[in-house]
């Protein structure tokens, strides 16, 4: 899977500048990035990824499918990190259909896909929650918080709990403006996900809206070994802020010893957080018994090296690097609100914890 792959210089994607270009307007104008994800559908990316039958290309094998996967969301993240959000999310969808469709769900998400739907997967929520209610008609109480795309994608899957039961997936409308609430994004990045409020009471449903069974949603090791997807979106927007702060590096900087060692740290980092987004991308897609814990040990190398890549920007860049409008500060930026995905420090540490059970056994001896 790593062959080819290099953290980017010169060597960026047509995709990649398209995104870097509309990101400026919709970072500046905070709106639902419509030509961005036209872009992606343009470059192939819409339906790619779909299980074969809902209209999606048939891989060689998972190896193969994934390894694609891992390029095409490092590509949209290197050109724009809120696209990429909404891409990743996408994606997920499509993985959950793939899953746990039945034939008529696959059949149906073709025909939604055909029409140039856009799909997201909702899991966040202010307690109590999303519910299942079965009084008069079944229908959804609650709503979702941090829903990237509220208002401007088709669908979401979003979970749903039901009389004590394990929570399950739950295809509605995502597109409705008056149960979006955008109000309370107002952020410093990643804007243009506009990962607001969505309100889904009195959304009714029937079993065509069920996607699975309940406890489907959470089924390991798929659950936890996917943020290897979000890793890899994150790794474009890292190598992308590198090779943005070697292109504007003076004469000066690359003359001062100190300043190169500190860009060598950065190159090395995200070289090694590629290492490990492309590790976990590979046991995921046979989901093997170390699937979770390569996944948790990606997420940290990932963080280390986007805020490393952060810092270095900062200092060799200086001043440039916090001015509105340079492509290193919204970077930076959405960088340092998409890292922050929940519980990195239970991550490390159920990582460590596996590690040193597996590998160096309970007295430390290696096993």
């Amino acid at each position: 899977m790593s062959a080819g792959a290099k953290v980017c210089d010169k060597a960026e994607t047509g995709l990649a500048e398209g995104l870097a270009q509309l990101g400026e307007r919709y970072d500046a104008a905070s709106l639902f990035p419509v030509d961005s994800l036209a872009l992606i559908a343009a470059a192939g990316l819409h339906r790619r990824f779909a299980a074969p039958e809902a209209g999606g290309e048939q891989f060689a094998s998972e190896q193969t499918r994934y390894a694609a996967m891992l390029t095409a969301l490092c590509d949209v993240g290197r050109g724009d990190l809120s696209a990429g959000r909404l891409f990743e999310g996408h994606v997920n969808a499509l993985l959950l259909f793939e899953w746990y469709g039945s034939h008529d769900q696959k059949r149906w998400l073709r025909d939604q896909l055909e029409k140039g739907a856009w799909f997201g997967v909702w899991a966040s929520e202010p307690q109590p929650g999303v519910q299942i209610q079965n009084a008069g008609c079944i229908c959804l109480t609650g709503a979702k918080s941090f829903a990237s795309g509220a208002g401007g994608i088709n669908w979401a899957l979003v979970t749903a709990s039901q009389q004590g039961a394990e929570r399950r997936l739950v295809t509605i409308h995502a597109n409705d403006p008056k149960r979006a609430d955008l109000s309370g994004w107002r952020v410093r990045g990643m804007r243009a996900s506009v990962s607001g409020h969505y309100d889904v009471t009195g959304v009714e449903i029937t079993e065509a809206n069920l996607l699975g069974s309940p406890g489907d949603y959470d089924r390991e090791p798929r659950f936890t070994a996917g943020a290897w997807r979000f890793c890899a979106v994150q790794l474009g927007g890292i190598e992308a802020l590198i090779a943005e702060t070697a292109h504007h590096m003076s004469p000066k900087a690359r003359a001062d010893t100190l300043l190169r060692q500190r860009f060598a740290k950065a190159y090395v980092a995200a070289r090694n957080a590629r290492f490990w987004v492309e590790e976990a991308a590979s046991k995921a897609a046979d989901e093997t018994a170390d699937a979770i814990t390569t996944a948790r040990i990606a997420r940290g190398a990932v963080e280390d090296a986007g805020l490393l890549a952060i810092e270095t920007a900062a200092r060799i860049l200086g001043t440039r690097s916090a001015f509105d409008g340079e492509r290193a500060d919204k970077i930076a930026r959405d960088l340092s609100l998409y890292l922050r995905q929940a519980g990195p420090d239970y991550a490390r540490d159920e990582a460590a914890k596996a590690i040193l059970s597996r590998e160096f056994g309970e007295r430390g001896e290696i096993t």
